[in-house]
């Protein structure tokens, strides 16, 4: 079984994560998205939030998994049996980062291999920090995450639903 992991904050999950997860379930048998622990400071959601709304906006992929966790992320890749680590790159600089992270995995976990999708052309714009950010001036961001993560960010913000 070629189990992936998908590790990130999601804060909050957005349309452009929810495409890569769809793509994963054609590649990998199983996918287990991690919500790292530790990024609570400047969140609009608790890690018990980030959790359960992205465990909402799969529950209809019977492959993928949500869970929490607090540990470098290589290692719970591989307490967790994944051959791989996956991640969205929408730009240069997102490659950049990417690059060098890839190369201290390598380093710490030589069987687990970095695998990088491009991000759909229509969520190039799209990050779960611009969605915090525009959500705050106001915007309505029903088009850039699933409707429930639109309610409760609404409801976060003391915003009409």
């Amino acid at each position: 079984m070629r189990i992936a992991v998908f590790p990130g904050g999601f804060d909050p999950v957005t349309n452009g994560h929810l495409d890569l997860v769809t793509r994963m379930t054609h590649l990998f048998d199983r996918v287990i998205v991690a919500v790292v622990k530790g990024r609570e400071q400047g969140s609009m959601f608790t890690w018990e939030e980030r959790i359960a709304l992205f465990r909402e906006a799969v529950a209809h992929m019977p492959s993928v998994e949500v869970e929490g966790f607090d540990e470098m992320t290589v290692e719970f890749a591989r307490r967790k049996g994944a051959v791989a680590l996956v991640r969205g790159i929408r730009a240069v600089s997102d490659f950049e980062a990417e690059f060098s992270m890839a190369l201290m995995n390598r380093k710490m976990a030589p069987h687990l291999e970095s695998v990088y999708l491009m991000a759909n052309q229509d969520f190039l714009y799209v990050s779960a920090s611009r969605i915090r950010e525009v959500s705050k001036l106001g915007y309505d961001v029903a088009e850039l995450v699933p409707p429930h993560v639109r309610t409760s960010i609404r409801q976060k913000l003391g915003l009409p639903l």
